[in-house]
């Protein structure tokens, strides 16, 4: 029998984390292994109770949800992915998560479908974008830099914060097809069945690509891609 998902639930509102807690464990391959008020309780929590993925809030008191996100990911002991989940749907919060590690991020008008996929795919080392903010990263990072000047827009985390810029990228035929439906926002099952090729084979591609192209994971690919007209 496969251990179900061990989850740590991180917001400073009772309410939200019992409703979390709830959703969560209606599914019977998910956990609820500790709950945390801030960011400081978090890091704490995730030391000892060692989870697969934490679900983040951003403001909290004493210590907040990006740092705190930043701590975690930055341990070498912690292998627990982090999905933040916040009612703000701010660029500012979107870039620093993601430039803090976080290999998710949810609104918390989503869906309880999307949180309980949400969890699922950074547990198996997938990320994971609500559909809104997805079409704003690749926007952000896509549009060139003097254009985006002219827009008014403001700068966004550096690319080398997601990715480390690698020239002369050679990807296969094969992993430019994978990469282009992974840009879709597809998962390893999707891509397995739309190739008519196996799950692990997909994965094996889709390790080969993050390797190829420097990038820290799906959400970083995608973001390098479209800035250098992979996709």
């Amino acid at each position: 029998m496969t251990a179900p998902i061990r989850v740590l639930l991180v917001d400073d509102h009772a309410v939200m984390r019992a409703g979390f807690r709830m959703i969560l464990e209606s599914t019977g391959d998910i956990a609820v292994v500790g709950e945390a008020a801030d960011g400081a309780a978090a890091v704490a929590a995730a030391s000892t109770l060692h989870p697969d993925v934490i679900c983040m809030d951003v403001q909290m008191p004493d210590m907040d949800g990006l740092e705190a996100t930043r701590r975690i990911v930055g341990d070498a002991t912690s292998g627990a992915a982090v999905v933040v989940v916040t009612t703000f749907d701010r660029d500012d919060y979107l870039f620093d998560a993601l430039a803090a590690g976080a290999s998710g991020f949810l609104l918390k008008n989503a869906g309880p479908e999307e949180l309980i996929a949400a969890v699922r795919v950074a547990a198996a080392g997938d990320a994971l974008l609500a559909p809104e903010v997805t079409r704003r990263v690749i926007a952000r990072f896509a549009t060139p830099p003097a254009l985006r000047q002219a827009q008014g827009a403001s700068a966004p985390k550096p690319v080398t914060e997601l990715v480390e810029a690698r020239p002369g990228v050679d990807l296969t035929d094969r992993e430019a097809e994978v990469l282009q439906l992974v840009a879709q926002a597809m998962s390893n099952a999707e891509i397995a069945q739309r190739l008519y090729i196996g799950e692990a084979t997909v994965k094996t591609h889709v390790s080969n690509v993050l390797q190829k192209l420097g990038a820290r994971d799906r959400v970083a690919a995608v973001v390098y891609a479209h800035r250098h007209g992979l996709v």
